[in-house]
């Protein structure tokens, strides 16, 4: 039966390559469908055999009878255990694969550029990569499991009729391609609507996934009205396309039994006048009315699998659309790994913008000497966390270049150079697991010693202290049994345990009550000494000590100089700075 892929044939074509992966199994499988289809058609001529051995009122051949029901009964016990086998092999290939395919897209996923994670919704990937597969694997498992043997049935029981009566069997075959143009055409319409379906599920997913990250800014905010508004609307799409998808595919089934009665009625008729003309035994009729049977039982499944194949195929196919997302561009064949880093950092005329519509960035220049602390300061969307993202590399820059200790950061590894920053950004980020664990995020093999020292020194622990298990003490994701302030004080600690020799603190000490933050200030100064440091902060009364503040606004830096000498100049800064503590 022709499956309608059209331009989707290359989404079949990746899944077989998958699959090839446990070819053996598969064709283990198929001689076990064989042994299942062949014991299974055999039973049949067993039962005609012995509906021949009653010839009447008191001449049943009963030694005989007793000899068939031992055969029938070993070949029932055969294709039991046939079934059993293929069905288990059926579930290995079946997750195999789907693991396979999972592990694929998740690992294509540590790869891809931070813009696509920025693009695409949280919620719609994590439905590409769970949801979409295991309705992938639902309809693999099907097709495994009623395809091969239903294909195999079709075939075997066209030979044993061939072999019995050809011109009966003619009947069933001049029949049969209706049925095919039946479930065929029904199958042709189901995909598109299949592939509705897994967008719009993963755009209801993406929706629940945002408002149970914000659930605390949703009620605060009075949003939960809009919230079921927004979660009605697309659950209605969702319901709607659903609906059409079951409805067109549910067709399929009855449509295929009614053209299969047909076959069945047809051999009834033609089997039953080749008996009155003596051309076929009673028992010969019952065999072929039992093929009959057992031919058009397998239409109605492969109809059921076809439809089932649909939704697989256009799951799969939005799996592989992240999958073939181009990966960050691959190192260059050159990139040396950075190593002796003396801090010094050189922007040199940068421009950069997240598109092209809009220039963000532009001719930025900027140098930096070892254990300099630089400040960056300006209005929100002035492009301060930009300037972060570029240095740290997870974009690229369009043009000019960034230089650190002389080299080219395009030409150095991302890992080298992302291992020589510590950033404590604003938006905290914890695992699930336990405080020591999350504490040694960046440096796994760090001794207790040495995890308790970093959360001392980050004023984390008295805290931890009075959690349940101490540092032993599991936290959720994302640390949703901490506080704000505590959770930052983690991934204060966090980089106070690797000190490597540059450092990035993006608002740092936001969420930091005034007598703990005074303490980081401190400990943040003896950690920032003799490491070049960029600092951003909106507080700028935090910023005071830094060696240099940059003042960005529209991409661009506008002013230069320390704290002190930007208020005697009077200008942006001085409006900034006045403007936090004017009444």
């Amino acid at each position: 039966m022709k499956i309608p892929l059209n331009k989707h044939k290359s989404t079949l074509a990746r899944i077989l390559n998958y699959i090839g992966a446990y070819r053996w199994l598969v064709w283990l499988s198929l001689a076990l469908a064989a042994i299942t289809v062949a014991a299974t058609l055999y039973v049949p001529i067993l039962i005609g055999k012995g509906i021949d051995l009653i010839l009447g009122p008191g001449n049943v051949d009963f030694a005989g009878l007793l000899g068939i029901l031992k055969q029938i009964g070993i070949v029932i016990f055969i294709t039991a255990l046939a079934q059993w086998l293929m069905n288990h092999i059926n579930n290995r290939i079946t997750y195999y694969v789907a693991k396979d395919i999972r592990t694929k897209a998740f690992n294509h996923l540590e790869i891809l550029p931070l813009s696509y994670v920025d693009s695409h919704p949280y919620g719609d990937t994590i439905s590409r990569i769970i949801a979409d597969i295991d309705q992938f694997s639902e309809g693999l498992l099907m097709g495994f499991t009623q395809l091969f043997t239903g294909v195999l049935t079709i075939l075997g029981t066209l030979g044993f009729m061939l072999a019995v009566n050809p011109l009966i069997t003619v009947v069933v075959v001049v029949v049969t391609p209706l049925s095919l143009f039946v479930a065929s055409y029904i199958a042709r319409k189901t995909y598109s609507m299949f592939h509705l379906q897994s967008q719009t599920r993963g755009e209801l997913t993406s929706l629940v996934d945002e408002m149970i990250g914000s659930q605390k800014v949703v009620q605060a905010f009075g949003y939960e009205k809009e919230a079921r508004l927004r979660f009605s609307e697309i659950n209605e799409r969702l319901r709607a396309c659903s609906l059409r998808a079951i409805f067109f595919s549910s067709i399929t089934n009855p449509a295929t039994r009614f053209v299969n009665s047909m076959v069945y009625a047809s051999v009834g008729i033609a089997g039953a006048y080749a008996a009155i003309r003596g051309l076929l035994s009673v028992g010969q009729l019952s065999i072929f009315l039992s093929y009959a049977n057992q031919y058009t039982k397998p239409f109605n499944e492969i109809s059921g699998v076809i439809t089932e194949l649909q939704n697989a195929l256009s799951c799969a196919a939005r799996v592989f659309e992240l999958i073939d997302e181009p990966p960050i561009p691959a190192e260059a064949a050159d990139a040396a790994v950075l190593e002796d880093v003396d801090g010094s950092v050189i922007l040199d005329n940068v421009s950069f913008s997240y598109s092209r519509e809009t220039q963000l960035i532009e001719h930025l220049n900027l140098s930096v000497r070892p254990g300099q602390r630089v400040a960056i300061v300006g209005p929100t969307g002035c492009g301060k966390t930009t300037v972060i993202n570029l240095l740290m590399r997870f974009y690229d820059v369009d043009a000019g270049s960034i230089q650190v200790s002389g080299h080219d950061i395009r030409r150095i590894t991302r890992k080298s150079l992302r291992k020589n920053y510590g950033m404590v950004l604003q938006e905290t980020w914890l695992k699930s697991g336990t405080i020591a664990e999350n504490i040694a995020y960046g440096k796994p093999d760090a001794t207790r010693e040495e995890i308790v020292e970093a959360a001392k020194k980050a004023h984390a622990h008295s805290f931890i202290r009075r959690m349940p298990q101490g540092y032993d003490t599991m936290i959720s994701e994302d640390g949703g049994n901490l506080s704000q302030g505590q959770k930052q004080l983690l991934c204060i600690a966090r980089v106070m345990l690797c000190l490597p020799p540059m450092l990035i603190l993006d608002e740092a000490t936001s969420s930091i009550d005034t007598r703990t933050e005074i303490r980081i200030q401190k400990a943040f100064a003896a950690m920032m000494e003799g490491r070049t440091s960029f600092i951003v902060a909106h507080r700028l009364s935090t910023i005071r000590e830094a060696d240099v503040i940059l003042v960005m606004k529209d991409g661009h830096i506008i002013e230069q100089g320390t704290h002190g000498t930007l208020l005697e100049k009077g200008g942006f800064y001085a409006d900034l700075y006045n403007s936090q503590f004017s009444c």
